[in-house]
């Protein structure tokens, strides 16, 4: 009698996936390494790692209906003449014109004007568009300088100090060829058409003390009336925030590595940087020790999605939050109505980032005349508004829940940890237990 052993299941690797054995493919084909748009797409430890405790006999919960959460913030309180007053905590990230459409950089300013909160101009300088309908408009200044001038700089509410982003702490953005039109190459000076790569670091400082110059050349400039933020990658949180606050910083913005870009490579991307839940404590901890917390107003970015999430920043000790991937989604992007024009371009509505190629078919990120015309600035920018309110209602809901009458007195004590990982990141205890790992217990 002949015995067969019965057949297995094939077995993948863990460490090639499919996806890993797809991009040794694509790279062995082509020779070129991949450049993508959007944040980290790998699993890290983020706020869902993290729950509130909400009030019971040992916590005073308040009443909804009748007992008010207040959620307004001002930004830029240290030297600024005229600092920021906004009605809600959460922001609207600097996204370019250029890797944006004029109609998606107009969505945005329309409905964080009807918010009551500001939007942030990204690199390749101000439109008018945005401008127009920006009731508060943070102007950034970033190391390629494009469409950097002193009459913008006077025109806008804040100046924000570009130094790094999350998702390339240390590197320069891209924006290739096909999206250079002709307006965006007139903004920018530079030959349409053409790549445009920006420097990973200004022209005219190399550290802390040059920065200070730079900080104080932009007062000069603007009559000491606007806050001036300094914006920097999740990579030395303590130490940036610390330089940046003795630079004279009126706000310090701190994007971790789920935050999105316009586009870079992806090894970039998913390689560089710190997750944002192990960025904010070490930030909060060097303002403790200046002396500086909530005096120089901290602003978290990357992988902000909803009002939980910004109740958990504001706990761990943050000012403020800024959104960008999720406000393009909120304005329509990655909408799965285009899902077959999606797919023809080889990819799904949820997963499309390749944003550097202007074929976007929501109009969103691209300057293509005919894709942008798929935009309704009105509708979009009330989309966005909307989105803005419920998250707003979502953190003031779980600041009440856990006995505060404004969502700045959140605090750490009213977190808890899933994890060993996140405990020790966030500095909460692990759920069940008063233990936070590496901390001394006497």
């Amino acid at each position: 009698m002949t015995y067969h052993n019965p057949p297995t299941t094939p077995r993948r690797s863990a460490t090639f996936d499919e996806y890993t054995l797809s991009e040794i493919r694509r790279a062995a084909a082509t020779g070129i390494y991949d450049i993508r748009g959007a944040g980290a797409k790998r699993k890290v430890p983020h706020f869902d790692d993290l729950l509130f405790l909400g009030a019971s006999i040992s916590r005073y919960a308040l009443e909804g209906y009748r007992e008010r959460c207040d959620t307004n913030v001002v930004l830029g309180s240290r030297f600024a003449k005229k600092p920021i007053e906004l009605k809600i905590p959460i922001t609207v990230a600097g996204m370019s014109f250029g890797s944006l459409s004029g109609p998606a950089k107009e969505s945005l300013g329309r409905g964080a004007t009807i918010a009551g909160t500001s939007t942030t101009t990204g690199d390749g300088g101000m439109t008018e568009e945005e401008r127009g309908h920006s009731q508060t408009l943070v102007y950034q200044v970033l190391p390629s300088r494009y469409g950097m001038n002193p009459r913008d700089l006077r025109r806008a509410d804040a100046i924000e100090m570009v130094v790094g982003q999350g998702a390339k702490p240390g590197g320069g953005g891209m924006l290739l060829g096909q999206k250079i039109s002709d307006r965006v190459a007139q903004m920018r000076t530079l030959p349409k058409g053409i790549d445009q790569r920006s420097a990973c670091r200004h022209p005219d400082w190399t550290g802390p003390d040059d920065l200070e110059v730079k900080i104080l050349e932009i007062r000069e400039i603007t009559d000491w009336e606007k806050p001036i933020y300094v914006k920097i990658g999740g990579a030395r949180p303590y130490y940036d925030t610390a330089l940046a606050v003795k630079a004279g910083a009126d706000v310090v913005v701190l994007d971790g590595m789920q935050g999105g870009t316009a586009a870079t490579q992806e090894v970039f991307i998913e390689n560089v940087g710190q997750p944002t839940l192990a960025c904010i404590r070490p930030a909060v901890r060097a303002l403790q020790d200046l002396g500086m917390h909530r005096k120089v107003q901290l602003i978290v970015s990357g992988g902000i999605r909803n009002g939980a999430d910004v109740a958990k920043a504001l706990a761990l000790g943050a000012d403020a939050v800024a959104i960008g991937t999720a406000a393009l989604v909120a304005i329509g992007d990655n909408d799965p109505r285009w899902e077959a024009e999606y797919q023809k371009l080889g990819t799904i509505a949820g997963a499309y980032d390749d944003w550097h190629e202007g074929k976007d078919p929501a109009g969103i990120t691209t300057q293509d005349p005919e894709l942008m015309k798929r935009v309704d600035p009105i509708a979009a920018g009330r989309r966005l508004a909307n989105y803005l309110k419920v998250m707003t209602l979502e953190a003031q809901t779980i600041a009440r829940a856990c006995g505060k009458n404004h969502v700045h007195n959140l605090e750490p004590e009213d977190l808890c940890a899933l994890t060993i990982e996140a405990a020790a990141m966030a500095g909460v205890p692990l759920a069940g237990t008063d233990w936070v790992p590496g901390k001394k217990t006497f």
